[in-house]
């Protein structure tokens, strides 16, 4: 990705120059912290406030590594923060609402606008989202930044101050434990895995 920024520049409160840094990295902000929420306004709010925290940081960047690095890094930590906000939340929330049918917040499927197909990939993903929250945030981080975001190992590597060959590692071990988690919700998938797999194992 073309970088070429003034970093003595922006340091210094140079507007035009962080307003190119924020077009450079705006649009990979928004995505990482999308995958991160599951939600674009959540997403949109983070973006924000990345950028706030940059603006406000930059006196402070001790070029370490490259500015665009730096930000992403302060993306993936701000997505941490919020989703652990958010889930102590729905802990709570949860614990409010207890069992009751009648809680307002259950989902309905409206089934004019959503044939059981795609109510089934939205099902999927949600279960795939909810299974990678639950992955220590060393596995959760790589795998989101390798599989879902589409980076590179350097660049994760330099992101969360790792060797490749530990990049690798740890992507492997979350791979694996993702696909562990997957399995044994098994009643999920049975009848759209036997469809793929009839008569074989896995």
């Amino acid at each position: 990705m073309p970088e070429q920024m003034d970093v003595r520049r922006l340091k210094k409160g140079n507007i035009a120059e962080f307003e190119r840094l924020v077009k450079i990295c705006e649009k990979r902000v928004y995505n990482l912290a999308l995958r991160y929420t599951n939600n674009e306004a959540d997403a949109a709010d983070i973006a924000q406030e990345v950028f706030l925290r940059v603006y406000r940081a930059l006196p402070d960047f001790k070029e370490e590594s490259s500015v665009t690095t730096w930000v992403y890094r302060i993306t993936v930590n701000t997505a941490i923060d919020l989703t652990r906000r958010k889930t102590r939340r729905r802990e709570s929330s949860l614990t409010e609402y207890g069992e009751d049918d009648e809680s307002p917040d259950r989902e309905i499927v409206d089934e004019t606008f959503s044939p059981e197909r795609e109510y089934e990939k939205t099902e999927l993903r949600e279960t795939i989202g909810d299974e990678i929250a639950k992955l220590s945030e060393d596995y959760r981080n790589i795998l989101i930044m390798r599989d879902i975001n589409g980076m590179s190992y350097s660049e994760i590597g330099e992101i969360l101050s790792l060797n490749e060959g530990t990049v690798k590692s740890r992507l492997f071990r979350a791979r694996d434990r993702l696909r562990a988690a997957l399995e044994k919700r098994g009643n999920f998938f049975s009848d759209s895995a036997s469809k793929k797999t009839k008569g074989g194992n896995r």
